[in-house]
């Protein structure tokens, strides 16, 4: 199906163990509605370098676009979500460092969980939680890889939209349904906005 302007582009943003293909679940259903689709393919070599390939990629969609980041890739959309051309963030079980944390630095503040009791986390990267672009934030009430309760502080500091789901860390695999749904959502939210102005 051909994607119509009237629709919001979207584009997914992966995590730290993962790629694109992560999406795979989700991504045939939104085209199929006439959204422009894209899953960035970013190296992990640093954050600056992965926001800059989001931005890249925003280039190759049209505007506006909903930014979609799992895990790390939170992360990453709230840097990339400055950006003129975004209209809005989802994060699925997602970090979204302020401008004065970094991912260590959030997640040090709640349990570490049985995935992070064996990995040495970095330090030293600092990302800045965008302003003024509507929010929508899944929280994975099963994670054991980013706290649940850490998300559930990131949504509400954030003031998102924030919709809860028993799955693990990974919804887009395991409720694929109620990811679209959220993406949709958001979707149809920045329709309504751009019609309205």
């Amino acid at each position: 199906m051909k994607p119509t302007q009237t629709k919001p582009s979207i584009v997914f943003c992966h995590g730290i163990w993962a790629d694109g293909s992560c999406f795979n679940k989700v991504i045939p259903t939104l085209q199929a509605e006439g959204h422009q689709v894209i899953a960035a393919q970013y190296g992990l070599d640093t954050l600056a370098g992965d926001v800059a390939t989001v931005r890249r990629t925003l280039g190759r969609v049209s505007s506006p676009t909903i930014l979609v980041g799992h895990s790390y890739g939170g992360s990453v959309i709230t840097a990339a979500g400055t950006d003129h051309r975004v209209a809005g963030l989802v994060y699925i079980a997602a970090l979204a460092p302020d401008a004065d944390e970094t991912s260590q630095s959030q997640q040090e503040k709640f349990p570490v969980t049985d995935v992070f009791a064996h990995v040495e986390v970095a330090d030293g990267r600092v990302w800045m939680l965008s302003d003024g672009e509507p929010s929508s934030y899944i929280v994975a009430t099963k994670d054991r890889t980013v706290q649940p309760e850490l998300q559930r502080f990131l949504a509400k500091r954030m003031g998102a939209t924030t919709t809860e789901v028993a799955s693990s860390h990974v919804p887009m695999l395991s409720s694929p349904k109620l990811v679209i749904d959220v993406i949709r959502t958001a979707a149809n939210a920045v329709r309504t906005r751009s019609t309205a102005a």
